[in-house]
């Protein structure tokens, strides 16, 4: 689905944390409709102490803070972030650990798709 409406992040970001902590894994998120070719965008909210555990990179990306604390580890490198700072996704291994009840926004580059065949 692709629409031109705006997000409210804010809301969005509040609905996601209620459910969240509902979740036994302790995490909710939604792709953003988004009308960008090249772009998917992930808000994502974990309940404090929840994770995603340890994955491959989605390609090139960034992580943003809208709440809380988290910690972006790959191997021995950590990087701490809180509300409102970005930062790279390592092009490598890594995982994502709340310090506390957080959400995110997960942004990533995405390969043209392939034209459609007639």
């Amino acid at each position: 689905m692709t629409t031109d409406a705006p997000t409210d992040l804010h809301a969005l970001a509040t609905e996601l944390l209620e459910k969240a902590t509902s979740e036994h894994a302790g995490r909710a998120g939604r792709t953003l409709a988004h009308p960008v070719d090249g772009l998917r965008q992930t808000v994502i909210a974990l309940r404090a102490d929840a994770e995603l555990a340890e994955h491959e990179s989605p390609g090139p990306a960034t992580v943003m803070v809208i709440r809380g604390r988290v910690r972006l580890v790959a191997g021995d490198r950590t990087v701490d972030l809180g509300a409102h700072q970005i930062a790279p996704v390592p092009d490598r291994r890594h995982s994502l650990h709340a310090d506390e009840d957080s959400v995110i926004l997960l942004s990533v580059a995405v390969p043209d798709r392939a034209p459609q065949a007639d």
